[in-house]
């Protein structure tokens, strides 16, 4: 059996792209990494590791990791370089959520740079004079953008906790976009299924397509000039360039001009939010995850306290009756979703509730061990009593000091709205869509909302974007993370499950097939 003998053994996943740093230095305890019969076998790392979904990001975090920064420098600089390579999820004009496991002072923090709603929206704004939702608006339209976070909470990340300056974290980005960089089949086939989409927005046909239309084939450069000068801009002058310059007065313009509701106002007060992480344990193991406004903490912790019970081990990895549980268990988690999920700064999300040991023990008393509840007889509980989709990406980063990142964000749908605002080469999210536009009936990832996420000036739209980290004995442990619209919390949960119930190794656990 291979084995690695040192003071910090970490695994770290993304279900992505895997760059290592091989070094000859100290890390952790006896601890069985793969066996030479298992079919996929994981990369080994001592100095640090980044997880990412394209290589020329995860080139330019480890790169940041070999000069001698930590997790969150090349965490950072990952983010903002995918705007660049990875443009349907990578993004300036998005959101997303930052878990921190911060090694000297042995604490995790969570960041939430989710998009909210402009101080102009309001509840019905996407209900046609039926009173039912128009997808156009919700999903197409200006109307959908929400105001952007992914600047604020990338800098803020690199101001608080970081080390390098905001210059060296971008130099890569503005570097691949200026010059550019071959576009790959995966880039190609994307930008196949979105040109219909896109030809709404004359910028965005600009930069993603030659003159005509003409799609770039694999091979070819891409250059991306505008969004180059934009990356200059926030280097020079930090997030106020995007919030409270020149980056906002065009995004504004292009508000105006196309009835969008996002202001001076909205762009200049959005502020990313530092959360105490949801917290719990399956099987001596810490869990730590995202909070509301992401549902994927709570429901992560939900689902593993309901499972911790049954002997999955001994039931057997992707068994009926191993699979039978956990479905049961998701239904049950998603039911409360659709019911106590919403932002905690605008609703009472009852945390402490849904993540309890004693509420897991009274859903399992919901769960016939030998027959599968229908959808239809699955109600929300009372707490107080396939293949992944590209549309959003993870990274996961892991440094020499012991410190940790898992970072999800995303433009919501791919290439969001399809919108790129002019002259600056920012593609703008679409993800109003993530609200409940009419409480019942389902958004575009068939995700059922109730009043708890109704629209409303200022809040943040529900996500279920996981990004997780597991300690094993205050350690990092497993460092993942998933895109995959509404399946990104059942997709994490069995990746956990399958490395520790199931003791495959990473690269094992994460090709498994999942339900």
């Amino acid at each position: 059996m291979g084995k690695i003998a040192k003071t910090h053994k970490f695994i770290i996943t993304c279900l992505t792209t895997l760059i290592f740093i091989s070094a000859g230095s100290a890390f952790g305890q006896d601890t069985i990494i793969f066996s030479r019969k298992d079919i996929f076998h994981p990369v080994i790392a001592n100095n640090g590791m980044v997880s990412s979904q394209e290589s020329y990001a995860s080139q330019a975090g480890l790169a940041v990791l070999k000069e001698g920064g930590n997790a969150v420098d090349a965490a950072v600089t990952i983010g903002f370089t995918l705007a660049v390579t990875l443009p349907r999820a990578g993004n300036l004009g998005g959101g997303g959520f930052m878990l921190l496991h911060l090694a000297k002072d042995n604490q995790t923090i969570a960041i939430d740079y989710r998009e909210k709603a402009p101080l102009a929206a309001t509840r019905d704004m996407f209900l046609d004079n039926n009173g039912e939702v128009d997808p156009e608006k919700s999903r197409y339209s200006y109307l959908s953008v929400g105001v952007p976070g992914t600047v604020a909470g990338l800098t803020m990340a690199l101001e608080k906790y970081g080390t390098i300056s905001l210059e060296r974290a971008l130099q890569p980005a503005i570097e691949l976009a200026e010059k550019g960089f071959p576009v790959s089949e995966d880039l190609l086939i994307s930008l196949r299924y979105s040109k219909q989409r896109m030809q709404a927005s004359e910028a965005s046909m600009a930069i993603f397509y030659k003159p005509g239309g003409v799609p770039y084939q694999v091979g070819e450069i891409l250059v991306q000039k505008d969004l180059a000068r934009s990356l200059k801009l926030i280097a020079k002058y930090g997030a106020k360039a995007f919030y409270d310059g020149a980056i906002a007065s065009a995004i504004v313009a292009d508000m105006e001009a196309n009835g969008g509701l996002i202001t001076k106002e909205d762009l200049a007060t959005y502020k990313p939010v530092i959360r105490e992480p949801i917290q719990g344990t399956y099987r001596g193991y810490e869990i730590y995850s995202m909070p509301p406004p992401s549902s994927g903490g709570i429901h992560l912790v939900q689902m593993l306290n309901t499972l911790e019970a049954f002997p999955i081990r001994k039931l057997g990895h992707n068994t009926a009756q191993t699979i039978h549980l956990m479905t049961e268990s998701m239904k049950l988690a998603y039911a409360d979703r659709s019911k106590f999920l919403g932002d905690p700064d605008f609703v009472p999300v009852p945390v402490a509730e849904l993540t309890s040991k004693t509420y897991a023990e009274r859903i399992r008393q919901r769960i016939n061990a030998y027959r599968a509840t229908p959808s239809s007889e699955i109600a929300p509980g009372n707490p107080t009593q396939p293949v992944e989709s590209n549309d959003t990406t993870h990274y996961s980063v892991m440094d020499k000091y012991g410190n940790a990142v898992a970072n999800t964000y995303t433009l919501n749908f791919s290439y969001g709205s399809k919108i790129t605002v002019p002259g600056t080469g920012i593609l703008l999210n679409n993800e109003m869509d993530d609200f409940s536009a009419k409480p019942g009936v389902p958004n575009a990832f068939g995700l059922t909302g109730a009043e708890f996420n109704a629209i409303a000036p200022e809040k943040r739209m529900l996500s279920s974007m996981t990004p997780t980290i597991v300690l094993k004995a205050g350690n990092p442990y497993l460092v993942t993370g998933s895109p995959g619209g509404s399946r990104i919390i059942t997709t994490v949960l069995q990746l956990i499950m399958n490395v520790i119930d199931h003791q495959l190794n990473i690269a094992t656990a994460t090709n498994a097939i999942r339900v």
